[in-house]
């Protein structure tokens, strides 16, 4: 980016870092989870139908109720601040892996699903919400692309140290290792992180617990109908939105199965499942952080989109068709490529809003994503476990993944029609005098 650059990123230093911490935390676990789940749940058994469905369940109940949670924070964030709503996000994940810490038994096991469910309803898609509004704060709207780019990038590349620990800690030591990042992260956000907006200042503080509790809905569903003007009055916001539920709808259903896919039909342990995350780490690393920067100047957001989808089809196809255990890496490495749909979306939501209503829009598109991924696992987690059975129809164990990947082709269709607008002026503006300017510029 160079270092003029590299200069936009320097208010922003004290929301990265700690996020580069908390995904490394996260991601650390991820490949360990598969092993102590289905050793926790079927015994000696290399499938595990119990854990699947248990993860489609997880993924549904997440969904619905993100539908409502992504708008409110993101609102929240909006009216009352991105640092509360940061910290409390992600504060959120370090009783669950707290409980993997002390035991990893069955009762464990589900206790740790009932409460990761919460705390994946409160940070799943939130963070990046929150921190890309942070982010389009402090940064000109012609250098957000890229900046949106290095957050991605910077996810990226926390996922490959994460996975570089899981490679070589023993299980033992994943979840205290995890525990103790995840412990640090809010505590620094609390010394360190400067606020960027004004948060709303509280009147009529004698009115009943009642009339107090009236206004709260209220203020939430205006903000919400406000949110949701913003969206459909913008042509871009409702294609962008079209677009993230479709990617989102075959993307989260093969994430949500993928690991269990691989060890079922490949029998892949730990040990080969963070070798294929780092693979795709490190080569979104270079794609995120140095690639798109040069090349969004060049061709703008919506190529970047379309190429970034067309990347997550063949991703699909690919996995869905593996013959070879060697196929999975060939597969893994077009998330090079359709990692870019992230920033590539950001970036197009950013554009077509404006500057107070960053958080409103990134959010409700969030929540469209949220539908998607409640849906995904209604078909994916029976679909995925018959065919990985005895009894399939035939014999195509990734054909789950193959049907997720139309989804993805469907939203290439309507990314081939998107159209990058400036946001409009507001047309709906009951609660305009909440709406908070930024404090940093």
């Amino acid at each position: 980016m160079g270092y003029e650059s590299m200069k936009k990123l320097k208010p922003l230093v004290h929301l990265l870092l700690p996020l580069c911490v908390h995904w490394i935390a996260e991601e650390m676990t991820v490949s360990v989870l598969v092993d102590v789940t289905t050793s926790a749940l079927c015994p000696g058994k290399s499938t595990c139908s119990e854990a699947i469905y248990i993860n489609g369940v997880q993924q549904t109940v997440v969904g619905i109720f993100k539908m409502v949670v992504l708008p409110i924070l993101g609102q929240l964030a909006d009216e009352h601040g991105r640092k509360p709503l940061l910290i409390l996000t992600v504060s959120t994940t370090i009783i669950p892996f707290g409980l993997l810490t002390i035991n990893k038994s069955k009762e464990f096991v589900y206790a740790y699903y009932v409460l990761r469910t919460i705390s994946y309803i409160l940070s799943q898609g939130s963070i990046f919400c929150i921190s890309v509004a942070y982010a389009a704060d402090v940064v000109d709207e012609s250098s957000r692309a890229a900046v949106f780019s290095w957050i991605t990038g910077l996810f990226s590349a926390s996922h490959v140290m994460g996975n570089v620990l899981a490679r070589f800690l023993s299980v033992g030591y994943i979840f205290q290792v995890s525990i103790g990042l995840l412990i640090l992260v809010p505590v620094y956000m609390t010394l360190f992180l400067a606020e960027t907006v004004t948060p709303k200042t509280e009147v009529n503080q004698s009115s009943t617990l009642k009339s107090n509790a009236l206004k709260i809905v209220q203020e939430r569903f205006n903000s919400m109908r406000y949110a949701a003007n913003i969206v459909t009055s913008s042509p871009t916001l409702k294609c962008i939105s079209l677009i993230s539920f479709f990617y989102e709808l075959g993307m989260s259903g093969i994430s949500s199965v993928l690991l269990y896919y691989l060890k079922s039909a490949f029998g892949f342990n730990k040990n080969q499942f963070s070798e294929i995350l780092m693979m795709v780490g490190v080569g979104s690393i270079v794609s995120q952080i140095l690639v798109l920067p040069l090349i969004n100047p060049l061709f703008g957001e919506k190529v970047i989109l379309c190429m970034a989808l067309l990347s997550s089809i063949a991703y699909a196809m690919l996995y869905g068709l593996a013959w070879a255990p060697w196929v999975p890496y060939l597969s893994a490495s077009f998330g090079v490529i359709y990692i870019l749909v992230k920033p590539s979306t950001y970036a197009v939501i950013s554009k077509a809003a404006l500057s107070a209503d960053q958080g409103k829009a990134q959010g409700f598109v969030a929540g469209v994503q949220s539908v998607a991924s409640l849906l995904s696992p209604i078909v994916m987690s029976p679909l995925t476990s018959l065919f990985l059975s005895r009894d399939a129809p035939f014999n195509c164990k990734g054909f789950s993944i193959l049907c997720a990947s139309l989804c993805m082709v469907v939203s290439l269709c309507y990314a081939c029609t998107l159209k990058v607008e400036a946001p409009r002026k507001r047309t709906f503006d009951e609660n305009a005098e909440n709406i908070e300017a930024p404090l940093l510029t």
